[in-house]
């Protein structure tokens, strides 16, 4: 029997290394590309990762919530995903644009089920879950802060070899995670339904108007965050910064400290005013690249990634927030599957699919000389999360409901589902 003493240790360690795996490459794949001659496919690199969110759920969701314990499917799909992240490199040095991209989508279908795991792993086996959870989780973000300066302090922040890297540590924690302790598979047994696959009683939601505005604002100010999380590291490449891994974990440093803080400013804001300060960080962000992009004012640059905080942890993460809250107590874990699928899945595969199209086309040179295109480039996710927080400052209205009055800090587990 495991001693309680070490099992947060224990949690704590695998979600560090998971999220390090992550960490090693997702915030500069862009830069590594556009480094390699591939900058054309950056947009669909990213947009599959969204297919890959929709798929995940349905075919290896399914199969872990009702046939394999949650410690020896994570640890299957961390080495079946080290092995594919490990022959990347090799296509990008080709320029094997097609098999790069299968590869790749294979790889995003064994990753993105780790999320649930991880999460299903650490609720079974921990007893003060609200105590405890945060901290476990929270080691994730700290483990792809330490990846992402690991990988920018080796010099390898445009260099393939950042993805091997990571395709090491994830075949090691897929070893590491046989020892973990048990969590049976959830639903074992249960009659599959077709309804909870695809989250259809979730879509009563959208009867509320408030609830509708709400998802949709989210789905389209997704497409920013994808335009950010493909381009953000090839605009600093651009702009002459050497070590943009590590300075794209700037953006993570901010979004531990606003998780913290997230019960603090619920209580005094609630959820309408903190929607909106997330959507008007998202104008100030995209804003910011824009205006400095032509006399590359890396300081503003460094500003706008320093933002990250306020723009996921204030609109996305409270949004989860706020779907638990409204949600009937029979269809909560539907109700967030459904904004996962809608945000991860489709926002980022259509995000990336125009933010690569804009990129195309606007971002037609190099270095230096791109920068005034930057500037362009930039402009449209600026107008895109201005319109958003236009409209949902004039459509959506919030009754600060009594569940989380009563106890804010009983939902904080939920920030990392």
């Amino acid at each position: 029997m495991q001693r309680k003493s070490y099992i947060i240790p224990r949690l704590s360690a695998m979600m560090f290394f998971q999220y390090f795996t992550l960490g090693t490459w997702f915030a500069t794949l862009g830069f590594i590309l556009s480094k390699h001659g591939l900058s054309s496919i950056i947009g669909t690199a990213y947009s599959i990762g969204g297919i890959a969110a929709i798929i995940s759920p349905i075919v290896i969701g399914m199969i872990s919530d009702r046939f394999f314990p949650s410690q020896k499917m994570l640890a299957l799909v961390n080495i079946a995903g080290g092995i594919l992240l490990w022959f990347l490199p090799e296509q990008i040095y080709t320029k094997n644009d097609n098999a790069f991209l299968w590869i790749m989508f294979l790889y995003m279908l064994c990753y993105n089920p780790t999320y649930s795991l991880t999460n299903n792993i650490s609720f079974y086996n921990v007893k003060d879950t609200v105590k405890a959870f945060p901290i476990i989780r929270v080691c994730g973000t700290i483990g792809f802060i330490v990846a992402s300066a690991v990988v920018g302090i080796l010099g390898y922040s445009g260099s393939p070899v950042a993805l091997q890297i990571g395709a090491i540590v994830s075949v090691l924690l897929g070893l590491y995670s046989f020892t973990l302790p048990n969590t049976p598979a959830p639903a074992k047994g249960k009659p599959l339904s077709i309804r909870d696959i695809l989250c259809l009683d979730a879509l009563q939601l959208l009867k509320n108007r408030y609830y509708l505005v709400f998802i949709v604002c989210t789905t389209v100010l997704f497409l920013d965050h994808a335009t950010y999380m493909s381009f953000a590291s090839v605009f600093l490449g651009d702009a002459g910064v050497k070590d943009v891994s590590s300075v794209m974990s700037i953006g993570q440093f901010s979004e531990v400290i606003f998780m913290l803080l997230l019960p603090f400013f619920y209580r005094r804001l609630g959820f309408k005013w903190m929607f909106l300060v997330g959507m008007i960080a998202w104008v100030l962000r995209m804003s910011l690249f824009a205006f400095s992009a032509p006399e590359g004012l890396v300081s503003l640059m460094y500003i706008g990634i320093a933002l990250h905080g306020l723009c996921w942890d204030f609109f996305f993460v409270s949004g989860y927030l706020y779907t638990d809250e409204v949600a009937d107590e029979k269809i909560k874990g539907q109700a967030q599957g459904l904004i996962i699928m809608l945000t991860q899945g489709i926002g980022m595969f259509v995000g990336s699919y125009f933010a690569g199209k804009l990129f195309n086309n606007t971002v037609t040179k190099t270095g230096v000389a791109s920068l005034n295109q930057w500037q362009t480039f930039w402009v449209y996710p600026a107008i895109v999360a201005f319109i958003v927080a236009v409209f949902f400052f004039f459509f959506f209205k919030y009754k600060r409901g009594s569940s989380l009055n009563d106890g804010f800090i009983n939902e904080e587990k939920r920030i990392g589902a």
